[in-house]
This record gives C-alpha cells, sequence and structure tokens, in this order.
C-alpha cells in the first residue's frame, strides 16, 4: 500500500514576491492524513483546490473568505514531485514567494524538513473518459492513465524559443528535468506587468527574461527547451488542485493556467478515485535521489 506523507518537521522559507516585489515568508508546517495542501492567510483557511481558483493572470491565484493567495504552483509542483500528500502553508502575505522562479528551491527546502509517513492510503484519481477544452489555437485533454504523464508543446514566434515538446513522466524527472525551469518573460512586456503591479519582484534571479534577439541572463538558459519544461512543471502544479495524486496523461498545446483550470472544471464530474500502484520517487530530490540542473 502507497502511503500518504506530510513533512518530519516546520520550516521557514523566505524570499520575495513576484508580484509586489516585497520580502515575504512562508512557514511549512506537517499536516494531518487527508488534510491535502492547505494555505493559510491571516488566518483564513484556502485549500489547494480548483473551486478556489480566483485568478490565473499569469499564476495561479486561490482565494477563500476574502483571502488570497498568489503564485501557489511551484509549491504545489514540488510538493506532488516530492510525495508530500499533506502540508500546511502559513504565509505572512497574499503571495509565496518566487525563490528561483521554479522550484528547485521548494524541493530543497522540503529535503531539509524531511518526510514522515502516515497510515493512511493515498487516494490517486484519473478520469474515466477523455476531457478536452480548447481556447482559440490552444487545447488541452486529460485521458485515463495507469500513472501521470505529461505531453506538452509550446510554440512562440521568438528566435530563441519556437516549437518546444516535453513529454515524460513529471514525477520520475522532476528534480532532474523540470524543477529548475524558471518562469519565463519578455522584456517587451516588463514595463506595462510591472506598472500593473504584477511582476515587480521579477528579476534575472528568477526569471528567464527574452528581449528581442535572445535571452538576457547572463548565464543563459538551463537548458535550449527551458520554455517548455518550466511549462511542464506549471501544468504539474496546476493538476495537484483536484487533491490526491493524479493518474491521467495530460497533452497540452499552448496551454496555460487558465485552460489548465477550465480542464480540471471539465474534469471534475468524470474522476475515478483509486488507490495508485505504489513506486519509488525518482530524481524528486527526496529519499537519496539527487536534484541536479541540466546543461546545454
Amino acid at each position: 500500500m502507497s502511503v500518504q506523507h506530510t513533512l518530519a518537521r516546520s520550516l521557514v522559507v523566505s524570499g520575495v514576491a513576484l508580484r509586489s516585489g516585497a520580502a515575504c515568508r512562508v512557514v511549512l508546517c506537517p499536516a494531518a492524513p487527508g488534510t491535502g495542501v492547505v494555505f493559510v492567510v491571516a488566518g483564513h483557511e484556502v485549500p489547494a483546490h480548483v473551486e478556489h481558483v480566483v485568478d490565473a493572470l499569469l499564476a495561479t491565484t486561490l482565494g477563500r473568505g476574502g483571502a488570497r493567495v498568489a503564485l501557489v504552483e511551484h509549491l504545489l509542483a514540488a510538493a506532488l514531485g516530492a510525495g508530500v500528500d499533506n502540508l500546511r502553508v502559513e504565509l505572512d502575505g497574499d503571495e509565496v514567494p518566487v525563490l528561483d522562479g521554479g522550484a528547485l528551491g521548494w524541493l530543497g527546502a522540503f529535503a531539509r524538513a524531511g518526510r514522515s509517513a502516515q497510515g493512511q492510503a493515498v487516494r490517486a484519481w484519473t478520469v474515466a473518459e477523455p476531457v478536452r477544452v480548447e481556447a482559440g489555437a490552444s487545447h488541452a485533454t486529460l485521458l485515463p492513465a495507469s500513472a501521470l504523464h505529461l505531453d506538452i508543446t509550446v510554440d512562440f514566434p521568438h528566435p530563441a524559443i519556437g516549437a518546444q515538446r516535453w513529454a515524460g513522466d513529471p514525477v520520475g524527472a522532476f528534480g532532474a528535468e523540470l524543477a529548475w525551469a524558471r518562469t519565463f518573460g519578455f522584456r517587451r512586456d516588463a514595463e506595462r506587468l510591472q506598472a500593473a503591479g504584477i511582476a515587480r519582484g521579477a528579476s534575472l534571479d528568477n526569471t528567464l527574461v527574452f528581449d528581442d534577439e535572445g535571452v538576457m541572463n547572463a548565464g543563459g538558459q538551463h537548458h535550449p527547451d527551458e520554455v517548455v519544461r518550466h511549462k511542464a512543471l506549471d501544468a504539474l502544479g496546476d493538476l495537484a488542485l483536484l487533491g490526491g495524486r493524479p493518474c491521467v496523461r495530460l497533452v497540452a498545446h499552448r496551454g496555460g493556467h487558465a485552460l489548465h483550470h477550465a480542464l480540471l472544471h471539465a474534469a471534475r464530474s468524470r474522476l475515478v478515485w483509486a488507490a495508485p500502484a505504489a513506486r519509488p520517487l525518482v530524481g524528486s530530490g527526496l529519499d537519496g535521489a539527487a536534484v541536479s540542473r541540466r546543461h546545454a
């Protein structure tokens, strides 16, 4: 039987808020079996569930009872990748720190806190039949499967990006293939976004930035297809918004948070819950697996 896990101890993680640019911190705390991931903002509990999504502009934002918490997807992806099923995240503001711009910092935090096994069996979900949503040239489909598999493609008219594809097991490959992939943006959009209060914390330390010719970051891209890998990371974090562990095949082309959320809403009436087959966590950075970063 595959059992649920939580953290072995609480841990404080500090950083910068991507939207406001303010210093922020969270306390990662153990949680009881069956809790899932719950964000606590000003005393309000906001479960990590698609029914509480209130915004999808450049990040997944949750809200409940007047409380809001933005940029939850990287932490949620890391929790799935590390096999942390139950987690209480206490915030001192309304944003999760952006850290490295991906999920590597969250994997490191989970590794420092350690995992604790809980007696309750893991719950996994699949879909009874294919579910598809479309929005213009973008589309996403969930297919029944016995294990989680992503097939993500992007197509940006930029000389350093273009058409890219990443397909594979995002949990088994998480630490080595996805966790280090940074959020990205374009210099031409920076002034508008910062004026709108959306990206005041973005910098070359936490964001992969493209100008009209190429990459502005001194070290370049961690891998030539870092953009699609970050899209896969985001998709994994959004899949966490149905609770439990997903056992589906997600095929998405030119996807984004709003499309992912629409797909999850469409899938809610077609979910099938079951206990997943036990398998080791590979490449998550926990249980002896190394976190690595691939370079071109």
